[in-house]
């Protein structure tokens, strides 16, 4: 059940967004093996003067199109279903809507299962017998 969040400058149509979101769940659905319908996605757009980030950390030239997403998910995913999720969003993204792949940062925060409620107030992935 990731929790996508993204965060871009303002100013992009809303195709560029959904091909963003887009690519994102089937690169998720491909490497994480994320349900069919599980998709809770956020587009925050921000003022340059809100959007503050490093063009060279790293040794990464990013541009004014840099995209930055947060995923935050259940921790059951191997470090290989990690960099292939990494690998997989950044050929998605370069494709549609046509990042650069420096343009794709990307931060995966992990929580136990336990720390999701889907609604109705109830720990839907948790393990012990009082969800």
């Amino acid at each position: 059940m990731p929790l996508t969040r993204v965060s871009l400058r303002r100013g992009k149509p809303a195709a560029y967004r959904q091909a963003i979101l887009d690519g994102l769940y089937a690169a998720m659905r491909e490497t994480f093996t994320v349900p069919d319908d599980d998709y809770f996605m956020l587009v925050t757009e921000h003022d340059a003067a809100d959007f503050w980030c490093s063009p060279t950390y790293l040794g990464v030239a990013r541009s004014d199109d840099l995209v930055v997403i947060q995923l935050t998910v259940s921790n059951t995913r191997s470090s290989a279903q990690k960099k292939a999720l990494y690998r997989r969003i950044t050929e998605k993204l370069t494709v549609n809507p046509g990042l650069r792949p420096e343009d794709v940062f990307i931060n995966l925060v992990e929580t136990l299962p336990e720390n999701w409620s889907m609604g109705h107030g109830l720990a839907q992935y948790a393990t012990d017998a009082a969800a």
